[in-house]
């Protein structure tokens, strides 16, 4: 099976700044992809340059195996919704959605306007009228309803409430398995969606420091607490991406993949052991001044 996106080196300078440093990597057909890193880590930029917003400086990029640059055949393929999505002041919702049809060849309006309803938004309301919260709802729709065979998110939700994101996450892990197509969330909002990923790629400072499935990667690090040379043993041949000192106790986050054998190690040594979850990781590895070694990369 081709892959829906293959990128090889590739890299985008503005000036002297690297702002995509060298990345590779694939996405297939009918996966939940997460696209995570810091603000300003180049996630946005990789996705303009898939979405041929962009023009790359170096590298190559295919989507359905072809370059999307003024290509209506690759582009017709594809819904972007980011955050700072803009509409044209003259529409309203209605507006909005019954010209989806024209970009979007998969459109479904029935499902659209059942949208609508579960996220209590006034058709005739016009787009320059709407709070923050009821714009990302439209995106989501769009996005959503679309049906576009591949379909980004990038942090297009973070106007919503608790309570209306959950049914975002619902409605997308419904769909998703009514119609299977790949999606690309790109979130800060990492426990939250991590029920919904299948694979997990990290940017960090423009590079790809982390491309795992998502359950080979839950689970991979945990956190052990105790007397601090029973933690200094057990953290003996593991890489350490965090540690903290409170008195005669120490608190290391290992790389370490969760089974019987660190839970035996860790109860001999009289050690807590904890689980990571997928955001503490992320976080750690994109923090850390010296990041862990790339998961896999390609």
């Amino acid at each position: 099976m081709n892959p829906v996106v293959e990128v090889r080196h590739l890299t985008k300078t503005y000036g002297k700044i690297d702002a995509v440093k060298d990345v590779s990597f694939k996405l297939e057909e009918g996966k939940i992809y997460g696209l995570l890193g810091r603000n300003g880590a180049g996630k946005t930029t990789i996705m303009h340059m898939l979405t041929a917003q962009l023009f790359a400086t170096s590298g190559e990029l295919k989507v359905f195996g072809q370059a999307p640059y003024e290509n209506e055949e690759v582009l017709r393929r594809l819904c972007f919704i980011k955050e700072s999505q803009r509409y044209p002041d003259i529409f309203r919702i209605v507006d909005v959605l019954e010209s989806a049809a024209s970009f979007f060849p998969n459109w479904d309006r029935a499902y659209a306007y059942a949208l609508v309803e579960d996220f209590r938004l006034p058709l005739d309301r016009w787009m320059k009228k709407l709070s923050r919260g009821m714009l990302s709802a439209v995106g989501v729709i769009i996005g959503l309803a679309s049906r576009a065979p591949l379909t980004f998110f990038d942090e297009p939700y973070l106007g919503l409430d608790a309570v209306t994101r959950a049914l975002f996450y619902d409605r997308l892990r419904e769909d998703y398995t009514e119609h299977p197509r790949t999606i690309v969330l790109s979130t800060h909002l990492i426990d939250e969606v991590s029920p919904l990923l299948e694979h997990v790629l990290v940017i960090r400072d423009g590079r790809l420091i982390v491309d795992e499935d998502a359950d080979n990667l839950r689970g991979r690090a945990v956190t052990v607490m105790g007397p601090a040379a029973g933690v200094e043993a057990f953290a003996t041949g593991k890489e350490v991406m965090d540690r903290q000192a409170f008195g005669g106790m120490l608190t290391m986050t290992v790389m370490a993949p969760g089974g019987e054998a660190v839970r035996r190690q860790a109860k001999e040594l009289g050690l807590e052991l904890s689980p990571v979850s997928l955001q503490q990781l992320i976080v750690r590895l994109t923090e850390s001044p010296t990041p862990a070694k790339a998961v896999k990369t390609l």
